[in-house]
């Protein structure tokens, strides 16, 4: 998760893994609230390794060690999510993480749902691609006049 504004806000947080705490959705409230940022992107790559491991574990009953297995636990609703949505591609299952994302952190962080509501703020999943350096649109909360487009 990355936010993105002028001065002093630009890139000021990044986060992997799409794992939300306590700390970053502090952090992602402090942005908001404080420094004003108008635009929180969820940012899902190809090649994610809490991806991957997570397809591991729900597949072939393997588990992480450390805070790895924290990771996996977290990650594995969007996994089975998308395992019961048919879904087979890699890139399938990280956009369903980004939208599942996205989707907990309007859930779990009211100023941040009041800020979108306000038309104060947009939250946007994207889906990147390493090589080609080239990211997609997975989904929009707070611009109205942008469609929603999903894989």
């Amino acid at each position: 998760m990355r936010f993105l504004g002028e001065g002093v806000t630009e890139d000021w947080r990044t986060t992997c893994s799409h794992v939300m705490g306590p700390e970053v959705l502090g952090s992602v409230e402090y942005g908001v609230n404080l420094l004003e940022c108008p635009l929180v992107v969820v940012l899902g790559h190809d090649s994610c390794g809490a991806i991957a491991a997570t397809r591991d574990a729900v597949d072939n009953g393997t588990t992480g060690q450390g805070y790895v297995r924290d990771v996996i636990e977290r990650v594995t609703p969007s996994v089975l999510a998308s395992h019961a949505a048919g879904r087979t591609q890699n890139a399938e299952f990280i956009a369903d993480h980004v939208r599942h994302t996205v989707e907990l952190l309007l859930d779990r962080s009211r100023p941040l749902a009041e800020a979108v509501e306000a038309g104060r703020v947009a939250v946007v999943g994207l889906s990147y691609r390493l090589t080609a350096g080239s990211a997609q649109v997975v989904t929009v909360r707070g611009l109205d006049d942008w469609p929603d487009t999903a894989y």
